[in-house]
């Protein structure tokens, strides 16, 4: 039976055979099955809740940090749109915003309401249900610093409320179930002028322009920092650099000049092209450097 006559009714959008590069920032990337972006969170509740339990369901957000497959994904993937889970409101020193949130829009909105500690925000490319689901941050802040509870529905549709202590937040990783999906999260910062903290965000928008190619078709850092006893304290680019893979290429795929833990799409890139390059980087690094490193990016679907 075709996948869209199994599926229940819906009040947000449902398409079949939707192509995912043009959601993802490496513009890369095989279809959807099935793409859904519910109208908001009664709409998602009640299709996992109907949906039968054997069809493969796949949250992403706006793909700053993904790879598809060129394969494409199969089964559902649910992108939660910024009508629907991109309010943001504050409440004295604290800052709700939905899942679909960009963390740069959430960092200005609390800078004018003069909530300072979440600036790091304005330097984390991606939505906050990716900095939920990673610990995302930068600069020596993370998610777990500010975060006070977060809600999400689980594959049946029930709704849980989880504070910061029950994630189990670890450098760049949750505890949190893989099937949760985040709708919505809370944050505490603390008082600070307006003026003060767009001015810290500013410094930070500079420093990454002159640091990292945020202008290219990237996906943000590629591995994530290594273990620093092996590395000898070493960061992935400085071992990826010693490796001698700073612009190294594969097809249309490259680790870039100007940072070289950032791989980019030069323009003609498939999905196998990044891939390929980023477990060459693995394989390279480990054989001359002696140190693991591990995927940042998250890689989903399948090859062919």
């Amino acid at each position: 039976m075709n996948l869209m006559a199994r599926l229940p009714p819906v009040r947000g959008k449902l398409e079949a055979s939707v192509t995912l590069a043009p959601f993802t920032w490496f513009r890369v990337g095989g279809p959807a099955e099935v793409l859904f972006q519910p109208a908001d969170e009664a709409d998602l509740a009640d299709f996992l809740r109907l949906c039968p339990a054997d069809i493969p369901i796949l949250a992403v957000g706006v793909g700053s940090n993904l790879i598809v497959r060129d394969g494409g994904v199969p089964g559902v993937v649910i992108r939660l749109s910024p009508r629907g889970f991109g309010q943001i409101s504050t409440d004295g020193l604290q800052v709700t915003a939905g899942a679909a949130c960009l963390d740069a829009s959430v960092a200005k909105r609390a800078a004018e309401a003069g909530i300072a500690g979440l600036e790091f925000y304005r330097g984390v490319p991606g939505t906050i249900g990716g900095a939920l689901r990673m610990n995302a941050g930068c600069y020596d802040s993370e998610t777990k610093d500010v975060l006070v509870s977060c809600v999400a529905y689980d594959r049946a549709g029930q709704r849980h409320e989880f504070s910061c202590a029950d994630m189990g937040f670890t450098y760049r990783h949750t505890t949190a179930p893989a099937d949760l999906i985040f709708v919505s999260a809370t944050f505490q910062g603390t008082a600070g002028d307006p003026a003060e903290i767009l001015a810290r965000m500013d410094a930070i928008t500079q420093k990454r322009e002159q640091s990292q190619p945020i202008r290219d078709k990237t996906g943000g850092s590629t591995f994530k920092n290594p273990d620093p006893v092996q590395s000898g304290g070493r960061k992935s680019w400085q071992v990826i650099d010693a490796a001698g893979l700073r612009g190294y290429q594969i097809g249309g795929a490259q680790m870039s000049e100007k940072h070289c833990n950032f791989m980019i799409n030069t323009g003609t890139a498939t999905a196998k092209d990044l891939e390929a390059l980023g477990e060459h980087v693995i394989q390279q690094v480990k054989a001359t450097q002696g140190v693991d490193l591990h995927w940042e990016i998250k890689r989903i679907g399948s090859e062919s």
